[in-house]
């Protein structure tokens, strides 16, 4: 049976001023080796329960990514948006009756989104359209027009 002994203060404490802090040769803390390696180093060996707890996304692939060729951005505009324009500037666009024409493409845009109320009749000329923004630019009595 090993008995321990007691202390009064801290061995850190205790040996500030040391050479070594109670740790026996001055060449036992040296390099990497005695902490298992630099980083994350034996993350698939002696470091492996670390990784479990502290880690467990570490290593795999989640979701993926989409190659950079096949991903276009849309240059987008709202309904809403295209009401503020329309309010801003009445006499820029044309007339049909008392419905505005609107040509997204010219003003820089290619994709209609249905985010916002809209009031003002209007035909909307567009590449392409939300189910949503089709249904409120109808509702308000206006058309749309795909190009």
């Amino acid at each position: 049976m090993v008995k321990t002994m007691i202390r009064k203060r801290r061995k850190v404490k205790k040996y500030r001023g040391s050479r070594t802090c109670g740790g026996g040769s001055h060449k036992k803390r040296r390099g990497a080796g005695n902490r298992g390696g630099r980083g994350l180093a034996g993350g698939h060996k002696h470091k492996w329960t670390w990784i479990i707890k502290y880690e467990p996304d570490h290593f795999g692939k989640y979701g993926f990514k989409r190659h950079p060729s096949i991903v276009k951005d849309l240059e987008t505009i709202n309904v809403y948006e295209l009401e503020e324009l329309i309010l801003k500037n009445p006499d820029k666009f044309a007339k049909d009756g008392d419905k505005y024409i609107v040509d997204v493409t010219e003003l820089g845009y290619e994709k209609v989104l249905g985010r916002g109320k809209i009031t003002i009749p209007m035909i909307v000329k567009a590449i392409e359209f939300s189910e949503k923004a089709k249904e409120k630019i109808i509702s308000a009595g206006g058309d749309v027009v795909e190009l």
